[in-house]
C-alpha cells in the first residue's frame, strides 16, 4: 500500500505514518496541473498586495474576515457590526464570540511576528498559537486526555466516532517533530511549498496535538507557512472562506485521507482552496484600493477644505469603524479637528455616525460594503 491508513477509528492512531508522504500520492497530472492553477493565482495576489504602499489598507481588514470566518467554522459567530465595533474599542473587557474571533486575529499576528523572529517552525510556534487562540496556559494534551472526533449534526450518525488522534503526550511530540523537521528541511523534503502546506496541513490535524483549538490552530498555520516560504509578505488570504463554503468536503477530505489513504482528493481541495481564495481576496484588494483612491479625490476637490486629505482618507480605509480617538491617537489631527472631519464625511455620505452604548462610531460604507460581499 502507498499509505498506510488508520485501521480502527475507535482506537488512537498512534501509528499514523511520518512525513513525507511517497510521490506517488501527490505526482499526479491532475494534482501537478491544479498545483499550476493554484501557484498562479496566489503569485497574482502577491504581486499585488506588495505593491501596496500602505499595508495597513489590507491587514486589518482583511485578517479580521479571516478570523471571523475561521471562527464560525467551529460555530463561533459574530456580526459584523460587534467584530468592527470590538475591533475599533480594543476592549479587553470584551466577552463573547467577538472576544474569541479577535483572539484569533491576535494569534494570526502573534505567530507571524514569532516566525519573523524565529524564521522556522517548532514546538513552541503551534503552542503559542493555541494558548493565544484559547487564552490558556496549557500546552500539549495529558497522558491521560481520552480525545475523540464526534460525527456532529442531528443525523443518524450523530454523536459516532470518526476518528481518535494519537495519544500520549511522548508520541504526540515525537509526531510533531517529525511535522516540524519536515516544513523546514526544504533540502530532504523537496515538495513544492503549496502541496507541503497541504500536507502537513492534515499531519497537524491528524495528531490534533491540543485538546481545543486545532481546527483554528491548522488554518492560521496554513496561511503563515505561506508568509514564512514568501508566497505571501503578509498574512492577507482568505482560506476560511472557501473551506466555510466547502466544509463538509473538508472533513470529508480529512477522512477520506485516515480512511481510505485517498491523498488526492485532499491535495486538490487545499489547492482549489488556495486558488478560489486568492482570486477573491486578490478582488477584494483591488477594490478597496479603487474605493480609496475615489474617495480620496472627491474628498479633496470638494470645497471643505481638508488638512491631509490623503492621510485621513487612508486612515479610515485601515478598519471600517473608527472613532475620533484614533486619529488622536495616530498623531493625525487634533480631537476637535478629527470630529469636525468626520462629521462632514458624514455629510458628504462617506461615513454614516452611529451611537452604540452611549459612543460615537463612525462607519466607513464603501469598505463595509466591500467586506461584507
Amino acid at each position: 500500500m502507498l499509505y498506510l491508513i488508520n485501521p480502527n477509528r475507535n482506537l488512537p492512531w498512534n501509528d499514523l505514518p511520518p512525513l513525507p508522504i511517497r510521490k506517488e500520492l501527490y505526482q499526479t497530472i491532475e494534482i501537478l496541473e491544479k498545483l499550476g492553477d493554484a501557484k498562479a493565482a496566489l503569485a497574482r495576489l502577491h504581486g499585488r498586495s506588495a505593491v501596496i504602499p500602505n499595508q495597513g489598507l489590507l491587514i486589518n481588514t482583511l485578517s479580521l474576515q479571516e478570523a471571523k470566518i475561521s471562527s464560525a467554522i467551529e460555530n463561533i459567530f459574530t456580526t459584523d457590526d460587534e467584530l468592527y465595533k470590538e475591533f475599533s474599542d480594543q476592549n479587553t473587557k470584551t466577552t463573547g464570540a467577538s472576544k474569541e474571533v479577535l483572539r484569533y486575529r491576535e494569534a494570526l499576528w502573534s505567530g507571524y511576528n514569532y516566525l519573523q523572529n524565529t524564521r522556522q517552525f517548532d514546538q513552541d510556534y503551534f503552542i503559542q498559537v493555541f494558548q493565544e487562540i484559547k487564552q490558556t496556559t496549557i500546552g500539549i494534551r495529558p497522558d491521560f486526555s481520552n480525545t475523540t472526533i464526534k460525527q456532529g449534526g442531528t443525523g443518524s450518525n450523530a454523536g459516532q466516532v470518526i476518528y481518535t488522534p494519537p495519544k500520549g503526550q511522548s508520541i504526540i511530540y515525537d509526531k510533531l517533530d517529525n511535522l516540524i523537521n519536515f516544513l523546514n528541511d526544504d533540502e530532504q523534503f523537496k515538495i513544492d511549498h503549496l502541496l507541503k502546506m497541504a500536507i502537513a496541513h492534515f499531519q497537524f490535524e491528524a495528531i490534533h496535538p491540543f485538546s481545543d483549538g486545532n481546527g483554528r490552530t491548522g488554518r492560521i498555520f496554513n496561511i503563515h507557512y505561506l508568509t514564512n516560504k514568501g508566497l505571501l509578505d503578509v498574512p492577507i488570504l482568505f482560506l476560511s472562506k472557501y473551506i466555510l463554503d466547502h466544509k463538509e468536503d473538508y472533513y470529508f477530505g480529512l477522512m477520506g485521507v485516515s480512511q481510505r489513504g485517498n491523498w488526492k482528493d485532499w491535495l486538490l481541495y487545499i489547492l482549489r482552496a488556495v486558488e478560489n481564495t486568492s482570486n477573491i481576496t486578490f478582488h477584494k484588494i483591488n477594490e478597496i484600493v479603487s474605493a480609496k483612491d475615489s474617495i480620496q479625490e472627491y474628498v479633496k476637490n470638494d470645497n471643505r477644505k481638508f488638512q491631509n486629505p490623503k492621510g485621513l482618507v487612508e486612515f479610515l480605509f485601515t478598519q471600517p469603524f473608527t472613532k475620533v480617538k484614533h486619529f488622536v491617537d495616530a498623531g493625525i489631527y487634533a480631537e476637535n479637528t478629527a470630529r469636525e472631519y468626520l462629521n462632514k464625511l458624514c455629510d458628504m455620505q462617506v461615513l454614516e455616525k452611529k451611537e452604540i452604548d452611549g459612543h460615537h462610531y463612525y462607519l466607513n460604507l464603501e469598505l463595509y460594503r466591500i467586506l461584507s460581499e
